[in-house]
């Protein structure tokens, strides 16, 4: 989709990794352009041009004022912390600004928070913006129908050394998936720690496995291990241009939107 004039976007974390990712996509783009960059008030990059760790000139600064930050944009793209997440979210709501949230960790009160925003403004949430993932969660659903039963299920995700929530939202997505298409309630059913006698595998649960190290982007397998048998559904990630690809994608599927919540499968026509 092209418009004749570029979506102006705000990226919240400028500084991070997956802002200097963003930037990148944002400036490559033909129907986006860079309208603001927030990062916490500590932050040492505050004040700098925002292209300036990817050695573009952009004529944006970092800034910590949100409002400034969001004045003129769109839409936000926010992959930072829960908590800095929902103070975005309710003053884009005050200035009828649009937003992806690609953060991860929000616990269920928070969740509910972001659904009555949502009330008021277009959002779309997903713990993983990569196409691919989503595509990979798509087709999990269709084997978790079909191997509802005589398959023991476990989900295995690896990601660098910094990441903060385990297991990744990505993981815990996996799993909301699985136990929605076979009739489950993952809060019911997931294992998140074994240790010490366990006892047999209860057949009903849905087991996590958490590894980190190095610099890991991010690697999910689900297994489904039968007798005689095993289906492992795998997706890696190389680089993080993909979540900001899909971000883009998302950017402007809300661009016709004016309210409610979204995730990747509306944006990619999953459903």
């Amino acid at each position: 989709m092209t418009t004749s004039k570029p979506l102006p976007i705000t990226i919240a974390g400028a500084s991070g990794r997956m802002g200097h990712m963003l930037m990148e996509a944002i400036m490559a783009s033909d129907d986006c352009r860079l309208a603001g960059a927030l990062d916490i008030a500590s932050s040492p990059a505050i004040g700098q041009d925002a292209g300036l760790s990817i050695g573009k000139v952009t004529g944006v600064s970092i800034t910590a004022d949100l409002r400034a930050g969001l004045q003129g944009a769109a839409c936000l793209i926010d992959f930072t912390r829960p908590e800095g997440t929902l103070t975005h979210l309710k003053v884009c709501r005050e200035l009828g600004v649009k937003a992806v949230i690609g953060t991860t960790g929000f616990t269920d009160s928070q969740k509910a928070e972001i659904a009555d925003i949502a009330q008021d403004m277009a959002i779309v949430m997903a713990p993983n913006m990569s196409v691919g993932v989503n595509v990979t969660l798509k087709l999990l659903q269709m084997a978790a129908q079909a191997l509802s039963t005589g398959y023991d299920i476990e989900i295995i995700e690896a990601h660098h050394r910094h990441k903060v929530d385990a297991p990744s939202g990505t993981a815990l997505k996996m799993g909301e998936v699985i136990a929605e298409a076979i009739g489950r309630d993952l809060n019911e059913c997931a294992v998140y720690e074994r240790f010490g006698h366990t006892g047999e595998r209860d057949p009903s649960t849905i087991g996590f496995s958490t590894i980190r190290g190095g610099d890991i982007v991010g690697d999910h397998t689900v297994l489904f291990a039968g007798m005689g048998e095993r289906i492992e559904v795998t997706h890696k990630s190389s680089s993080r241009s993909t979540y900001a690809q899909g971000s883009l994608r998302a950017v402007r599927f809300l661009a016709s939107r004016e309210r409610g919540l979204f995730d990747m499968f509306d944006v990619l026509n999953l459903r």
